[in-house]
């Protein structure tokens, strides 16, 4: 890769590293997440009620704390964006099982919590991104890669 595609790459890395630590550090507070309820409740709802809701939430805060700082300290830098995309892909589930905080009132309007779920959309994308740029410079190219072993970077 060229000198600017990697330091696109750390920054996007670092940036969404960041993010996900500053996030999940949230979270091992009582009500100090502004998403802790939706946290909660879609980890309760996605696990049938057989993880607790502050169980799945402390689960969660490691998961997101660990990620952060693996993307941070540029560990494992692949599995950790795998965990990072399969988690961020994840939190669009409240969009289908919690319709109402989404739309609300109904109609085209849509609530801070939808909006906190589309935000996501950045963050999977600046993923996707770092997930082409490790196949490129694993040296196994673009060209016949489905979209899940792009994600997944498994060899056909």
């Amino acid at each position: 890769m060229k000198h600017l595609d990697k330091l696109k790459s750390k920054i996007l890395r670092i940036s969404i590293g960041m993010v996900y630590f500053v996030f999940g550090v949230l979270k091992f507070f009582p009500a100090l997440s502004p998403a802790e309820e939706l946290a909660k409740n879609t980890i309760y709802t996605l696990s049938l009620g057989l993880v607790p809701s502050n169980l799945g939430l402390i689960v969660l805060a490691f998961i997101e704390t660990g990620i952060g700082l693996f993307l941070l300290m540029n560990w494992q830098k692949n599995t950790t964006i795998n965990f990072a995309i399969i988690h961020i892909i994840l939190t669009f589930s409240p969009l289908f099982m919690f319709p109402e905080l989404i739309f609300g009132n109904g109609g085209f309007a849509v609530t801070l919590v939808a909006q906190y779920i589309f935000k996501n959309l950045i963050i999977l994308s600046a993923l996707v991104s770092l997930k082409i740029d490790i196949l490129i410079t694993s040296n196994s190219g673009l060209k016949s890669k489905s979209f899940s072993n792009l994600i997944f970077l498994t060899k056909k």
